[in-house]
């Protein structure tokens, strides 16, 4: 199995910034998409940000403009760079990753969750 361990988060100020990261272990599988979902007090949770093995890449229509997706084969990890951030921002980010076994059977696993609090 693939896991996931994740950190970057923290108190900022509104239009502050912050960097997750978001790094898989070493396995056999193929992994297809790596990315963040979030989750905020009373709210569904929602994708922000995903990137897959060929670089397509997709964002939340709410972070288009100030969040920026990028990853680093070598290291097999995945970093969410997050600018302008607003208090609507503030929310725990989990990171995923889907991949897939020789079989073509498909699996995900989840980081521990990191809290984003936006706020003066």
């Amino acid at each position: 199995q693939v896991q996931l361990v994740e950190s970057g988060g923290g108190l900022v100020q509104p239009g502050g910034s912050l960097r997750l990261s978001c790094t898989a272990s070493e396995s056999s599988f193929s992994i297809n998409a790596m990315g963040w979902y979030r989750q905020a007090p009373g709210k569904q949770r929602e994708l922000v940000a995903a990137v897959t093995t060929d670089e397509i890449i997709k964002y939340a229509d709410s972070v288009v403009g100030r969040f920026t997706i990028s990853r680093d084969n070598a290291k097999n990890t995945v970093y969410l760079q997050m600018n302008s951030l607003k208090p609507e921002d503030t929310a725990v980010y989990s990171c995923f990753v889907f991949y897939s076994d020789d079989e073509w059977r498909e699996y995900h696993s989840w980081g521990q969750g990191t809290q984003v609090t936006v706020s003066s």
